[in-house]
């Protein structure tokens, strides 16, 4: 497994090189826990669930009674129990270990592969909200969540693809999971999110393909699915408020050979140029990032961003833009300045 080194900060786990930017972190800030919203409860399940939050004791009790229906013959029970336990581990933390160490996770996993949507639904957004707690990531994965998982995201209703697309990435943030998440066929479900989804999926799904996609491995997958079409085409929607978001995952993928190629093949080159021109600060500080990437070991794609007539805005943000922003436009702007006649061999990667 080949993860990017860092030098320079970290964030979800990961470190970056300073061909990255100062701060991702608000882009990727919103995958969080449940937001379905408030949800239409019976006023007995109220009062059962205002009581259970009262006191330890009596939530303690409460809970191993729902574990416990969670095994019933009863599909009403199973809803009733998935539906609480996923209520009661949103909005209490403390809720989240009680929960796992009264045996829940495997019961609820096991829900995750029910034909009713509703119960896939409740099951899935209870291990999203029980993932949360970082005691419980490694659990939930060595319990058999993963496979389930990518079968939510597969045949789920839309709050089931999206919940399951975050249960993924918190699972991610363990990094002996992304290779099994990768391998168990999550990647080319992520990107259909990414391509289809409503603009909550599309923000889960990138998300999740952010931190992902930091092995090598994944960024392949993800080239292979047809991930560059939709990436360039929200990142040429000023928009769709997915800007920050795609060429934050664009720029995790920029490092193989493969990206590079299905970028340009897909019109990223004059879509970046775009976003130095009119885009704001951070997005033409990691365009320009992405492009001094795509442009440092190949000739051919130097022609191809200085015929889009980069240097201009380049320059611009040379003179205007963050120190680290100065940095990156200077340093293409001097590649894209190098003689570019045959004198300057293109490699086998360029040809």
């Amino acid at each position: 497994m080949e993860t990017e080194n860092a030098v320079n900060y970290k964030f979800m786990g990961r470190s970056f090189t300073d061909l990255s930017i100062n701060d991702d972190s608000s882009a990727f800030s919103d995958c969080n826990s449940d937001r379905s919203g408030e949800f239409s409860t019976a006023s007995s399940q109220s009062r059962r669930l205002f009581l259970a939050c009262t006191n330890s004791d009596n939530s303690d009790e409460f809970i191993r009674q729902l574990v416990s229906d969670l095994g019933s013959c009863s599909i009403d029970e199973q809803k009733n129990a998935a539906f609480e336990l996923r209520l009661l581990a949103k909005n209490k933390p403390e809720n989240r270990i009680k929960i796992a160490k009264a045996g829940a996770i495997k019961p609820l996993i096991s829900l995750i592969t029910s034909t009713d949507p509703n119960l896939q639904e409740n099951g899935v957004t209870a291990i999203l909200n029980l993932s949360l707690c970082d005691e419980n990531k490694e659990l939930i994965a060595s319990s058999g969540a993963i496979k389930p998982l990518v079968r939510a995201l597969r045949t789920g209703t839309s709050t089931a693809n999206e919940n399951a697309a975050c249960a993924l990435l918190r699972l991610s943030q363990v990094e002996e999971n992304k290779v099994a998440i990768g391998r168990s066929g999550a990647i080319p479900l992520l990107v259909n999110l990414l391509e289809n989804g409503g603009i909550r999926g599309k923000k889960d799904a990138s998300t999740a393909l952010y931190s992902l996609c930091t092995v090598k491995e994944n960024k392949i997958k993800a080239v292979e699915a047809g991930i560059m079409k939709p990436l360039v085409e929200l990142m040429a929607d000023f928009g769709s408020n997915m800007v920050d978001k795609s060429a934050f995952v664009l720029s995790v993928l920029v490092s193989v050979p493969e990206a590079k190629t299905a970028l340009v093949d897909e019109g990223g080159i004059p879509v970046l140029v775009e976003i130095i021109e009119v885009g704001s600060q951070r997005q033409k500080e990691i365009a320009a990032a992405i492009l001094l990437q795509i442009c440092e070991d190949s000739v051919v794609y130097r022609t191809k961003v200085a015929r889009e007539g980069a240097i201009p805005p380049l320059v611009a943000l040379s003179q205007s833009g963050t120190n680290r922003a100065k940095q990156k436009a200077e340093k293409l702007i001097e590649l894209l300045r190098q003689p570019r006649s045959a004198n300057a061999a293109a490699s086998p990667s360029d040809l």
